[in-house]
């Protein structure tokens, strides 16, 4: 029997099986249960409705749990689809609001209002490219329950197609959604050039911050290559401000095993690893129970759907290293030695894991795979830009109204995602930078905020598409203290294997902490930008060579910050501690006594209904008395 007959088979016991779990004539509410909206309590929430259900004796209830919805600031999320009626979708939700739903909701149909996810924002008109994606079945679902939320309806979902959809361990459920049907047509054709030509049209560029055309590099590997030959999925995320990889890995793992199938079939591998950093457990557990339902289907394993292509999988923990995102570093790693970088080439498509040929990808380039056969090469670049291909997500946090997930079309503007899509800067601050590519990135001021998202065009404006890390800046942020945090970081996570990366980090971290601290000199400046161009040049690997990003980029385009730091002694921003000072303001000061009292160091002095003072010898800078004082009597000097 053919790949397509058994698969056939398997399609037809998922349809029956989730027929008889979720007839049309229940109520479905769908929780998210990744780790962050564990976090916020969706575990909680999950238990108060089954309490509910239970006492109600609702058997025409059903409780279901989903992946990550992308909106981190409105977890729990919580999703009620009632029969012939729209779903609705309540955020922030705990344990009170889950009994008004159940009493209101549920039992009388009255829909809570003021709970829903907000519907605020401008929706701009969509692409012809985005539009004719969501009509694909891969993809259209999504849309379809969440198309009157303009934070979702502004994206393109590919990535995370299913994100917030299905049951994360539910193989029947990504079967319903189209999963496995691309696996099934490449083990039928059994064309391995035919897989690597597709993926080669589809202009897909590896999404793990190098931006490496992915067909190109199934290609390094060929018929002479030796055998055996490994597949490795780089899900070691470990940029600041990243969450994307671990989201995927939660809410839709079965996406990753699928793209790493195709991958594995492309360069006829003999095994796959995925390499996970252990501080996920929740993926880890997750991907672990995928790889054993797909053994079980016959999706892993020998002869897979009956073919002549078998393949296992096997996961890897790593130790939370960052510089194990580097290929060479992973591959030690995994091979149970330090995880260090070595000097290319040889290259690993070419003597990698155990010597042997090996082709790494990232989660997310994996996760579109199956995609590019569902809709074609030549229709998914048509999505991005002339160069890339498809679709980006990004992780979006810091100073913005909506954080979390974001995934958009190549070559969307840097002031789409953070103003129209995730609201812009609250509180009537002024935005003043956007923070790509993590500690390898750098900082984008306000001025090119219309900057298209591709890797080409960020290298031009002095940063990287990096992972998809995205950290938004507003006024209040200090830009000598931005560059000080990465450089804290890269230093942190250097191997020290090479001389550049192990001294300059420590040097540079050195400068900066000296011109924070109020101790600066001009020749600082000469010194920070000499190491950062020596750093680029001379280390062994990309953290080494891409960590002075952050303070060049920062210094490049607010070189008045840090000369304020030097000459003025003085923050800007009114961030750095050793820099600023606190001073009551005598005409707005009652004499409420709210800041000596709080005051940790009892460095303010007054009598009630008088005007207070600072003594300036005894403050620590602290700023608790610029925190509580109602009256804004309180300078920040």
């Amino acid at each position: 029997m053919t790949a397509v007959a058994n698969f056939q088979k398997i399609k037809k016991r998922a349809s029956e099986f989730l027929l008889e779990k979720y007839p049309e004539s229940c109520i479905v509410i769908q929780i998210g249960s990744a780790t962050c909206e564990n976090a916020a309590g969706s575990d909680v929430v999950f238990k108060e409705f089954k309490k509910h259900i239970k006492a109600a004796g609702r058997k025409d209830v059903i409780l279901k749990h989903v992946g990550c919805t992308g909106r981190c600031s409105l977890e729990p999320i919580v999703s009620i689809k009632i029969p012939s009626k729209k779903l609705t979708v309540y955020k922030n939700v705990d344990s009170k609001l889950v009994n008004e739903i159940f009493m209101s909701h549920i039992k009388e149909g009255k829909i809570l209002e003021e709970h829903l996810i907000d519907k605020e924002c401008k929706i701009p008109e969509k692409s012809k490219s985005q539009k004719e994606l969501e009509k694909q079945p891969i993809t259209h679902k999504f849309f379809e329950v969440y198309a009157d939320i303009p934070f979702y309806c502004m994206q393109t979902r590919i990535a995370l197609r299913n994100s917030g959809l299905v049951d994360p361990l539910s193989v029947y459920e990504y079967i319903q959604y189209g999963g496995f049907n691309a696996t099934a047509n490449i083990l039928e054709k059994n064309d391995r050039k035919h897989v690597i030509d597709e993926v080669t049209k589809s202009k897909l560029r590896g999404r793990g911050g190098a931006g490496f055309l992915t067909g190109k590099k199934w290609n390094f590997i060929t018929d002479k290559s030796p055998k055996p030959r490994y597949m490795i999925c780089n899900a070691d995320e470990g940029d600041p401000g990243a969450f994307m990889d671990r989201s995927m890995l939660e809410s839709d793992p079965f996406s990753v095993i699928e793209g790493l199938i195709i991958a594995g079939f492309a360069i006829d591998a003999d095994k796959g690893f995925f390499y996970v950093r252990a501080e996920y457990p929740l993926a880890v557990e997750r991907i672990q129970k995928a790889i054993d339902i797909c053994y079980h289907n016959n999706l892993l394993g020998k002869n897979i759907l009956g073919s002549d292509f078998s393949y296992d999988l096997e996961i890897r923990l790593g130790a939370g290293a960052f510089v194990c995102g580097e290929e060479t570093a992973l591959i030690h790693s995994i091979e149970g030695e330090r995880g260090q970088p070595r000097v290319r080439p040889p290259f690993p498509a070419q003597s990698g894991l155990w010597g042997q040929p090996t082709i790494i990808n990232n989660v997310e380039t994996l996760a579109n795979l199956a995609v590019v056969f569902s809709i074609g090469g030549d229709e998914f670049a048509k999505i991005g830009t002339e160069k890339s291909g498809g679709t980006k997500t990004f992780a979006v946090s810091g100073k913005v109204k909506h954080t979390g997930l974001v995934e958009v079309p190549m070559g969307t503007s840097l002031n789409e995602i953070v103003n129209d899509i995730c609201g812009g800067v609250p509180d009537g601050k002024k935005l003043k930078a956007v923070q790509t590519g993590g500690p390898a990135g750098g900082c984008i001021p306000v001025k090119y905020m219309d900057t298209a998202v591709d890797y080409e065009t960020l290298h031009k404006v002095g940063s990287i598409m990096g992972s998809g890390g995205l950290i938004v800046l507003d006024e209040d942020d200090c830009m000598v203290q931005i560059s000080r945090f990465f450089m804290s970081f890269s230093q942190d996570e250097s191997c020290g294997k090479c001389t550049p990366c192990r001294e300059g980090t420590v040097r540079m971290l050195e400068i900066l902490d000296r011109i924070i601290a109020g101790k600066g000199e001009m020749e600082d400046l000469d010194k920070l930008n000499r190491l950062g161009r020596l750093m680029q040049r001379a280390s062994l690997c990309g953290l080494g060579r891409a960590c002075p990003n952050p303070v060049l980029s920062a210094f490049k385009y607010y070189e008045d910050e840090y000369i304020s730091h030097i000459k003025d002694k003085k923050c800007p921003s009114k961030v750095c501690t050793a820099l600023i000072h606190y001073e009551v303001d005598p005409e707005k000061c009652v004499g409420c006594t709210a800041c000596a009292k709080n005051c940790p160091v009892q460095c303010i002095s007054g009598e009630v209904k008088k005007v207070h003072h600072i003594d300036q010898s005894i403050c620590i800078k602290c700023g608790k008395c610029f925190d509580v004082c109602r009256f804004g009597a309180i300078k920040r000097l």
